[in-house]
């Protein structure tokens, strides 16, 4: 008998493989398509002919571990120990994994976020316990007086994507103020931060739990090297959590991949040297620009789009079909895949919208907009 009965082939696989079928530009899954920083195969054709091949320590190369707080220190201005408060991850989604597995226990809730990414909810059925979807406004903001309503003394997370995906929307001051308020009057309730897309944000600076004291003591984070070096097959990120909560996550974290790449790690040792993670906001935003620039001239009416590498657009001044049937459509008709909303959400909400990837090179994006403007 299935552990997740009602879980399938996830969208993003369904969409790309579409894709494959007929020949669409695929702007559906969240990756680049184009190359990595030369600067890293430098580094990468290098390290790779020297002694670096065998484990690592469980918790991280330490050298890594120590310029991802001096990373935080200069990007939030938190001091954390390298040692006891950082884990280098097998990507986000084990991170996320993990901190759910060790964290949460039979019967507990977890307050989720509608629309959400799909990796949330498989960890907290395998814990035996409950998801418990909210969903956001219309305008994908928080709406608190939901959140409010779900929270009780069974609450053991509530997740936060912030920049979120898929609607690249951003947390305000206002938002963490009331999550502050949440935190205090549930004290056994803790804050899993997935902040993935951190150093992709456009006009509006991150607001992330490191910016807040009253919730370190609360809040695991959860960073990706994978998305903001263009990296994502190299499935590396990394936790930040206080030493009582990441001694819990390690013990997880060992059993399930013990330690992470090697070689991955030694390269973005050295890397992490030489990268401005503050120009990547810069870099995303000319593609952003681009891409709604192109796509102006068509019935699409483009969201705002504050944060990540995703633009979302309603399609209802073009048809009434339902999300999941538009996009294939797109597919098949018009050659471009997308991802529907809908399928972010718990009980299938459907707002006739989609979402766009947009790191793709920019004649992908030029092509995928020739054939858009025909809808």
């Amino acid at each position: 008998m299935s552990k997740l009965p009602h879980i399938g082939t996830s969208i993003f696989t369904v969409m790309s493989q579409m894709a494959t079928e007929h020949q669409a530009i695929n702007l559906s899954q969240g990756f680049p398509n184009f190359p990595i920083d030369e600067r890293l195969i430098a580094i990468l054709s290098k390290l790779a002919k020297e002694n670096i091949h065998q484990y690592t320590s469980m918790s991280g190369l330490p050298s890594l571990l120590d310029k991802i707080a001096v990373l935080t220190q200069q990007s939030y201005g938190r001091t954390v120990s390298a040692k006891e408060e950082i884990l280098i991850t097998a990507g986000a989604t084990e991170g996320i994994f993990a901190t759910i597995q060790a964290l949460v226990k039979a019967n507990e809730e977890v307050i989720i976020l509608d629309p959400s990414y799909d990796c949330y909810e498989a960890p907290i059925l395998l814990s035996n316990a409950k998801p418990i979807r909210v969903s956001l406004n219309i305008d994908f903001t928080p709406n608190w007086e939901l959140i409010s309503a779900a929270a009780n003394e069974k609450n053991k997370l509530i997740i936060i994507n912030n920049p979120h995906n898929p609607t690249g929307k951003m947390w305000t001051e206002n938002d963490f103020v009331q999550l502050e308020k949440l935190v205090e009057a549930y004290p056994n309730l803790l804050v899993l931060s997935d902040e993935v897309y951190e150093y992709i944000t456009f006009e509006e600076p991150h607001i992330s739990v490191h910016h807040r004291p009253k919730l370190w003591h609360r809040s695991i984070s959860v960073s990706s090297f994978g998305k903001s070096f263009h990296i994502t097959g190299w499935k590396i990120g990394y936790v930040i959590a206080p030493e009582n909560i990441m001694k819990e996550i390690k013990k997880v974290h060992q059993f399930l991949v013990f330690s992470v790449s090697s070689i991955a790690q030694h390269v973005l040792n050295d890397y992490i040297d030489l990268v401005d993670v503050k120009a990547l906001g810069q870099f995303y935003q000319q593609k952003r620009d681009l891409f709604r620039n192109l796509i102006k001239e068509t019935k699409l009416e483009l969201l705002p789009c504050e944060g990540t590498y995703f633009q979302v657009a309603s399609y209802a001044n073009i048809s009434d079909e339902n999300d999941l049937n538009f996009t294939k459509r797109l597919v098949t008709e018009f050659g471009v895949a997308t991802i529907p909303i809908s399928t972010f959400y718990a009980n299938g909400n459907d707002h006739q919208c989609i979402r766009f990837c947009f790191a793709k090179d920019d004649e992908t994006l030029e092509k995928a907009a020739e054939r858009l403007i025909k809808l």
